[in-house]
């Protein structure tokens, strides 16, 4: 008898039973969520989010991403999709205040809550702090990463004010506001991947926009006119935009 067609019976894999069990597995996972369901595909689900001051209702992919909605569902390109895995920080946004990588959040999972991307920074003509500090110390180079660096430190000044130590942080007993010396700068960005290598300038950079928030420049509020309108006046609130759609 071949060994490759003994029988199941006898409670033993064979080469056989292993390579189909093998092939099998292998096409199961590269057919589509929908098809792994059996559900019919175009499945959406309803839910909403306010983006840069804007309420935005979505009947959507569950499956689509912070980054994808963002892009390619409200054209808000200012946040870059890099390695799309959580390694570089290009595509950092404010997530009810504290930074998160938009690449890792699905946005079904976001409902209610308001997300600030670096459209939404800018005080109507006026460049946010940081930015303008980005710009004044050189802070970059090509300018891919910089939105996600921005609202990076952005997010960074608030922490330190709030006293959230880092793993450089000398007196863990110590309360109140952390002094955010270059070292604690370089290692809070250090999530924020620069391949022109332009971190000196994106120290000063932080350096600045913190010391103008400690001098009582409010240089982390967000825009709160909306991404929509960043060159002038809104007197009237903003309706509420719905965006639907059955692909990611």
């Amino acid at each position: 008898m071949n060994p490759n067609d003994r029988s199941s019976a006898t409670g033993e894999l064979t080469r056989r039973d292993f390579v189909g069990v093998g092939v099998a597995g292998g096409v199961i996972a590269v057919l589509p969520a929908a098809a792994q369901t059996g559900q019919g595909p175009g499945g959406t689900v309803s839910f909403s989010l306010t983006i840069n001051n804007q309420q935005h209702e979505f009947d959507l992919d569950p499956r689509l991403t912070v980054l994808d909605l963002l892009r390619e569902h409200l054209k808000l390109t200012g946040t870059k999709k890099g390695c799309d895995h959580g390694q570089c920080g290009a595509c950092t946004v404010l997530l009810n205040g504290e930074r998160r990588n938009a690449c890792l959040m699905l946005a079904v999972m976001q409902s209610g809550k308001e997300i600030t991307t670096v459209e939404g920074l800018a005080q109507g003509g006026q460049l946010h702090p940081a930015q303008q500090a980005f710009i004044e110390n050189d802070g970059f180079q090509c300018g891919y990463c910089t939105p996600g660096q921005i609202c990076s430190a952005v997010a960074l000044i608030e922490e330190a004010k709030s006293g959230a130590p880092s793993v450089v942080t000398a007196d863990l007993t110590r309360t109140g506001p952390i002094e955010l010396t270059d070292a604690e700068i370089r290692e809070r960005m250090s999530g924020n991947i620069c391949r022109c290598g332009a971190y000196d300038g994106i120290v000063a950079a932080v350096r600045q926009a913190a010391q103008g928030s400690a001098e009582g420049t409010d240089s982390t509020r967000p825009n709160r006119r909306g991404a929509r309108n960043l060159f002038g006046p809104q007197d009237q609130p903003a309706p509420v935009l719905r965006v639907s759609g059955s692909r990611a």
